[in-house]
Parts: structure tokens; sequence; C-alpha cells
């Protein structure tokens, strides 16, 4: 069940003040913005990343077998969404390790299951897109991901194309209606 408007835009508005910045920065996707969330500013808060996870979570497919956090930030929003399901996670790098068990997922198999990538914000959705690419090679089966903050930004259009559905708890628009932009 998703929190009600006045508790959603109270979340809202603790998000923006707590992790928005202003400035002059580079995105991953290269483009300059005057505006930075800091997503790690939540992600290191303990109750404001449960309230937000416990937000999402009816963001979720009815139907999954494993949440997949994308390194980095989005390893401590799918651990905490897990707690709330009691869904497995898997913990997903950005490339196979070299050493060790050399796996690009750890936590699980990959392969047969049916995955629900976890990011914390996206942009132009390549770093959701380079994982998934790898993790069907696996055999994983892909077709949700769930985000805290779209910057709508053409990631979830990119993200359709590769027959993936973007489930946003934010969209800039609603943050720039609580005061301010990520």
């Amino acid at each position: 069940m998703q929190p009600n408007t006045t508790a959603r835009t109270a979340l809202a508005k603790t998000i923006v003040t707590r992790a928005t910045l202003h400035g002059d920065f580079l995105l991953r996707s290269g483009v300059r913005s005057k505006v930075y969330f800091d997503k790690y500013l939540l992600e290191a808060d303990p109750l404001l990343l449960n309230a937000i996870t416990l937000a999402m979570v009816p963001l979720l497919p009815a139907s999954y077998d494993a949440l997949a956090g994308l390194e980095m930030g989005g390893v401590p929003v799918a651990t905490l969404l897990a707690q709330h399901t009691g869904k497995p996670t898997l913990f997903v790098r950005k490339q196979a390790k070299e050493y060790g068990t050399c796996k690009l997922a750890e936590g699980g198999d990959v392969s047969g299951r049916n995955l629900v990538i976890v990011e914390d914000v996206v942009t132009s959705g390549g770093a959701i897109l380079d994982g998934v690419a790898e993790l069907r090679k696996l055999g994983a089966q892909i077709t949700d991901v769930v985000c805290i903050i779209d910057r709508e930004s053409g990631g979830l259009e990119k993200l359709a194309q590769a027959g993936l559905t973007l489930h946003a708890l934010y969209g800039r628009s609603e943050l720039e209606a609580a005061g301010a932009s990520p």
C-alpha cells in the first residue's frame, strides 16, 4: 500500500532536504547538473532508508524470485527491501571480480531466476542496462526495475526499449514540487 498523500509529500520533502546539493556536478550520463542528488546521504541514514524502502514495497511486482541490487547504491536499498519482503537479495557488481569466485552477482545463482533490479537513482538507465545485459547472459529473467528516484532524463524510455518496466518511488518533477530538484 502506498503511503497517504500527506506522508508521501512529507517523505519527499525529507528526501529533498537531506540529499540535494547545489553546485556544478558531472553525472554518470556525462550530463552536467547544477543540482546533485547525493543518494548516499539517504542510504546512510537507517531510519530514512527504512521509510523509503517501506514506501517502495508496493512498487514490486506480484511475482519474482529475488531482488538484484546494483553496485553500489542499489545494494543497501535491496538489502532493506529484502528485510521488508522476505525475498533473497543478490549483489550485482559492475563487472565480475577477477579473484575468488569471479562472480558478477553474489548471494546465489542467477540462471533461470526472475530478478527485480534495484537501483537508487535512474538518470539515463545506462548502469541498469549494462547490469541487465550481463545478468541476462547468465540466464536471468528480468522485466522490472525499482528505484527511489527517476530523474526523468530518458532512463524510463531507454529501459522500456530493453523490455524493462521502471517503477520509481518518486519522479524528479514530484520532488521539485516538494522543494528541490534531484
